[in-house]
């Protein structure tokens, strides 16, 4: 929905369950005259509509049920992923593609694997969305205006994420400069809970309204060549002493997709915290079916 009234292209919504697709699409449709809006989506089962897309973005695969961890959906969402990847190469191989999908990180690895496309142009959507989340955490606790923080997120996208305080910012000023050390952590525990506190609150399914915002963000960036600076989930070479994961760090984006990966100046703590999420994904990747 955010994509469609956002007038950058046409969308086509294809999912295996029959008639989903078709009937998220006509009901999208249905609110173009109240919107004034004339955009142009199509909902399909059928994969073969993707050919030649420019931008791919990946949701497929079990949501998490409560209780369940990210890394508890690696078996049943890596067969998925596999396929789908398989499609996106056959059909749309100069697209860029966003994964969604949980575990995230081992998700974009995966299909980046998979589909041997550049690093540059497969990467996931996590860490801004914790950073969106750590952002509304913070507002609400200190009372203050969203638009006056500044977060910052990078690791794991789940429970090895590492808010950083001392690089988030209200009005400026870093978080750690305005609360003690425990008010801090809990701000940051509640943000690093945030996702799992929304599965056990819906009983079935996971947060979708703050996702697809931070995925329509990447989706305009991206297309309007904008070289903001968002986290993703990118393939490391080094940077940051880290090789062959995908992980959350800054990053800029454009019409190529990642343009370039910022290396922020970690202090030896943040950076041991840094290496202890990215060792995390490294054990789980040994799980993936990637032959």
């Amino acid at each position: 929905m955010r994509l469609a009234q956002s007038n950058i292209g046409n969308i086509i919504i294809v999912d295996i369950a029959k008639g989903l697709a078709l009937g998220k699409t006509l009901d999208l449709e249905d609110a173009r005259p109240i919107l004034g809006s004339h955009y142009n989506i199509e909902g399909s089962e059928d994969i073969n509509k993707i050919n030649d897309s420019d931008i791919v973005v990946i949701t497929a695969g079990l949501a998490r049920r409560p209780g369940m961890t990210r890394e508890e959906l690696l078996s049943k969402n890596s067969q998925i992923l596999k396929n789908v990847s398989l499609d996106i190469k056959r059909l749309a191989p100069e697209a860029i593609v966003i994964v969604v999908t949980n575990p995230l990180d081992l998700m974009t690895y995966l299909v980046l694997k998979t589909t041997g496309f550049n690093k540059n142009k497969v990467f996931g959507m996590g860490v801004s969305l914790d950073a969106s989340r750590f952002a509304n955490i913070i507002a609400r606790e200190l009372k203050a205006s969203v638009n006056d923080v500044e977060a910052m997120v990078i690791g794991s996208h789940g429970e090895a994420m590492l808010p950083l305080p001392r690089q988030t910012k209200i009005k400026g000023v870093s978080l750690d400069k305005i609360l003690d050390k425990s008010g801090v952590d809990a701000l940051i525990n509640k943000t690093i809970g945030r996702g799992a506190e929304i599965v056990a609150a819906l009983g079935t399914g996971s947060a979708f309204f703050a996702p697809s915002a931070a995925i329509a963000q990447i989706v305009n960036v991206i297309v309007k060549d904008e070289k903001k600076i968002i986290g993703v989930c990118a393939h490391l070479s080094g940077e940051y002493g880290i090789k062959d994961i995908c992980i959350g760090v800054p990053c800029s984006l454009g019409k190529n997709g990642i343009e370039d990966i910022v290396e922020l100046s970690l202090n030896k703590e943040e950076g041991d915290r840094f290496k202890d999420s990215a060792n995390s994904i490294s054990q789980l990747l040994k799980g993936l079916p990637l032959s």
